[in-house]
C-alpha cells in the first residue's frame, strides 16, 4: 500500500475529471478503462486515499492472499493495475454489494480478463482515451461542444494561429502524457517499444499465443493504413499479407481484432443505425482508429516530412484516400468523443450503401443528432457541406447543428447554417 510520492508536477485536470466530479460521489466503484498511458493513474491518484498498486511485487501478494483486505482501506482506494490479480475486481463487486455507499474504490486497467465478471451494477467502466486537442494546452477554446449538442445553433467565433503544419506535429506527437515532452527520436522509441509490448506482453496476457510476432505487427500496420476508413477486415488482411503465400486463417486475424479492441488499442466508432423511414440501405460497418493516431504514423513509418509530402507509404491506404486527411479525422475523433461522452452523448459514423451519403460523426443525444464532418482544408466550400445539407433536409427538427471542423484560421457560421469550426478551437 502507497501513497503518492511529493514533488511530482502539478496535475492537468483533464474532462474526464468533470464525469468523475458528477458520478465517483453518487457510485460506490468506477473503473477507468482504456489503453495504457492515457492517464488513468494519475487521474485516480487526484481523488483516492490509498493507493494498492498491482504491479509492485509486494503489494500483488498482499492482494493475492486475501483480495479483500481492500474493504479495510481507507477510502476512496485506488486499485491501479488491478488486471493482475483479477480476483481483486470481483471482491471489489462483492464489497460494494454489501455497501454501495459512493465514492469507495476506483480501479485502472485495461478491458476485463477472461472468466471476470462484468460487474455490470457494481463496478461502472468509465472510458478514458489519449489527450484530446483542448487537454493539450496550445490554444484556448473558443466553441462549446455542449453549446453546439443544446440545438439552439449559438453564434460561433474565434480566431487561431494553428494551421496545418501544428496539427501534423500533433498527430505525431500523440497524446499520451508521459512521451508529450520527448524528442523525435526518443518518442519513435517510445512508441516502437510500446507497440511491441503489445505484441509480446499483452496479447500473451490477455490469451492468445502470439506464434508469428511479424504476422501481428503486419496486420497492425494494415489497421492503420485504414485510420477513418470503412475497408472490410479481408481488405485488411489482404493488405497485411501482400506477397506473402502463408496467410493468417480469417479467424487468426478476428482474435487479433477482438482482444485489440478489448486492450483498447483498436477503437473503432460503429455505424450510426436508425429506425427512421428515410433512412435506408445504411452501411454497418464501422470506421476504424486506433488508440491514438501517432500510433498510426508510427506503425506505418511516416514523419511530419512525410506527411506533409502527401507520401501514405507502402501500405494502401484503401479507397485511395489521403493517410495525412485520415489522420486528422482520427485526431478530431479524440475531441469529439471525449466530449461526447462528458454529455453523455454516443458518437457513430453514417455511410450509406454505396458511399453516396458520408457524415464522418453523427452525435446522438436524446434522439437528436450532432453532425460533424472533418475537412484537412482551412476554407469550406459547397461541396465540404453538401453531405451536411442533405442530412439536414432527412432529419429535419431532430438535427441539433451541423458542423464542418477545419484547419483554417477562424471559426464561423455559414449563410446556409452550417458552423465551421477550427479543430484547435472545439472545447468540451
Amino acid at each position: 500500500m502507497s501513497t503518492r510520492a511529493p514533488g511530482r508536477n502539478p496535475y492537468i485536470r483533464r474532462v474526464i475529471d468533470e464525469e468523475l466530479d458528477l458520478l465517483f460521489p453518487e457510485l460506490p466503484a468506477i473503473l477507468l478503462d482504456g489503453p495504457k498511458a492515457v492517464g488513468k493513474t494519475e487521474t485516480a491518484l487526484q481523488r483516492c486515499a490509498t493507493v494498492r498498486r498491482l504491479d509492485v511485487a509486494a503489494e500483488r501478494a498482499v492482494i493475492e492472499a486475501d483480495p479483500r483486505v481492500v474493504w479495510t482501506d481507507r477510502k476512496p482506494v485506488l486499485i491501479d493495475e488491478w488486471q493482475r490479480v483479477p480476483d481483486v475486481f470481483d471482491a471489489v463487486r462483492g464489497l460494494v454489494d454489501h455497501d454501495s455507499t459512493g465514492g469507495q474504490y476506483l480501479l485502472t486497467g485495461s478491458a476485463p480478463v477472461r472468466g471476470t465478471h462484468s460487474g455490470a451494477g457494481r463496478i461502472t467502466p468509465l472510458r478514458m482515451r489519449p489527450l484530446c486537442f483542448s487537454e493539450r494546452d496550445i490554444e484556448t477554446p473558443t466553441v462549446s461542444f455542449a453549446e453546439l449538442l443544446s440545438g439552439r445553433r449559438v453564434a460561433v467565433g474565434g480566431r487561431t494561429s494553428i494551421g496545418l503544419e501544428s496539427y501534423v506535429d500533433e498527430i505525431i506527437a500523440g497524446g499520451f502524457p508521459g512521451m508529450r515532452h520527448l524528442s523525435k527520436r526518443a518518442l519513435q522509441i517510445q512508441l516502437d517499444g510500446y507497440l511491441q509490448r503489445i505484441v509480446d506482453h499483452d496479447l500473451p496476457e490477455a490469451g492468445i499465443a502470439v506464434r508469428r510476432p511479424a504476422a501481428v505487427l503486419a496486420w497492425l500496420k494494415a489497421y492503420a493504413a485504414a485510420t477513418s476508413t470503412s475497408a472490410s477486415w479481408e481488405t485488411i488482411r489482404k493488405a497485411a499479407t501482400s506477397g506473402v503465400d502463408n496467410k493468417p486463417a480469417r479467424d487468426t486475424t478476428i482474435a487479433y481484432t477482438e482482444l485489440l479492441k478489448g486492450l483498447r488499442i483498436l477503437d473503432p466508432i460503429d455505424a450510426w443505425t436508425t429506425s427512421r423511414n428515410t433512412f435506408t440501405r445504411l452501411s454497418l460497418a464501422p470506421k476504424h482508429h486506433l488508440a491514438d493516431p501517432a500510433l498510426a504514423a508510427r506503425l506505418l513509418d511516416r514523419t511530419r516530412q512525410h506527411l506533409l509530402a502527401g507520401d501514405n507509404g507502402p501500405v494502401p491506404v484503401p479507397n485511395d484516400g489521403s493517410l495525412l486527411g485520415n489522420l486528422f479525422e482520427s485526431l478530431a475523433a479524440l475531441s469529439i468523443r471525449t466530449y461526447a461522452q462528458a454529455a453523455a452523448a454516443s458518437t457513430y459514423h453514417l455511410r450509406t450503401e454505396q458511399g453516396r451519403h458520408e457524415v464522418d460523426f453523427v452525435i446522438e443525444h436524446d434522439g437528436k443528432v450532432l453532425a460533424f464532418e472533418v475537412k484537412l482544408s482551412a476554407d469550406v466550400n459547397n461541396k465540404a457541406v453538401e453531405h451536411l445539407l442533405w442530412l439536414a433536409d432527412e432529419l429535419g427538427t431532430n438535427l441539433l447543428d451541423a458542423v464542418v471542423l477545419t484547419t483554417g484560421p477562424e471559426a464561423y457560421r455559414r449563410n446556409d447554417g452550417v458552423a465551421v469550426v477550427p479543430l484547435a478551437l472545439l472545447g468540451p
